[in-house]
């Protein structure tokens, strides 16, 4: 009777340390955020990148370099049908330089939620720059698998009183990795607004980074964008007066 009493002891001793365990080492979407965000969110970088829009059987290529820190960026477009085009990012403001009009025209209201140059980005997608913590509450929803990948698939609901394009997020993280996978759009309504998949990741400076992925405006018909990373420095010297009007205009 003693041995059996010791036994079930152990037993239960063991399985309390176990659960106990397993309640420690649970990981929370806050986390599984922050450490999507360490791969992901850029506060400082000069890239080159390459949009491919899709529309029916139209395929346009355009191809950009962009200068950001952690409140500006700077964006020019270089293919030659829009070759001089710039997009200037000061804080939460937004201005567009037309080269063949020289002209400087402020994006802002309404306008931010059309077309970027006939993409299926917005404005609005170029302006959120804070940590997807910072703007969103997120929850676990449960673990599925994607493209033979393990995720966690998390719900990111809008902080109260934060400006943000979308009011609910779902993203798919890759457990391995923390890197989205996946990522539907929302409005406040409910309504499907968007769907972003990641095609190729790669690991740059000890992150890893989506190098080609895909996003559809599902209030469009029949098309999508793809973008394609070409290069990436993080945290270049910056010159002074790189993100002026004056700047925007040269």
């Amino acid at each position: 009777m003693k041995k059996n009493t010791i036994v079930g002891i152990l037993l239960l001793s063991l399985l309390l340390i176990t659960g106990l365990s397993g309640i420690v080492t649970a990981i929370t979407a806050e986390e599984i955020i922050n450490y999507r965000d360490k791969n992901e969110y850029i506060i400082s970088a000069r890239i080159e990148a390459e949009m491919i829009i899709v529309n029916g059987g139209r395929k346009m290529t355009k191809t950009l370099r962009s200068l950001s820190d952690d409140q500006n960026a700077l964006t020019e477009f270089t293919n030659p049908r829009d070759r001089g085009t710039k997009f200037l990012k000061r804080g939460e403001d937004l201005w567009m330089f037309f080269p063949e009009a020289e002209d400087v025209v402020k994006i802002s209201g309404h306008m931010l939620n059309q077309s970027m140059m006939g993409s299926d980005f917005s404005y609005q997608d170029m302006m959120e720059s804070d940590q997807l913590t910072e703007l969103y509450q997120f929850k676990i929803l449960q673990e599925e698998e994607l493209d033979g990948r393990l995720c966690y698939v998390l719900e990111g609901i809008a902080r109260e009183g934060k400006e943000v394009s979308y009011y609910r997020r779902v993203i798919w993280v890759d457990q391995e990795r923390f890197v989205g996978l996946k990522e539907e759009l929302y409005a406040r309504s409910g309504r499907l607004l968007k769907v972003s998949m990641v095609n190729k990741i790669e690991q740059i400076d000890q992150r890893w980074i989506p190098i080609e992925s895909v996003m559809e405006n599902k209030l469009r018909e029949n098309t999508r964008t793809e973008f394609k990373l070409l290069s990436i420095e993080f945290n270049p010297e910056i010159a002074e007066g790189v993100f002026t009007l004056e700047s925007l205009q040269s």
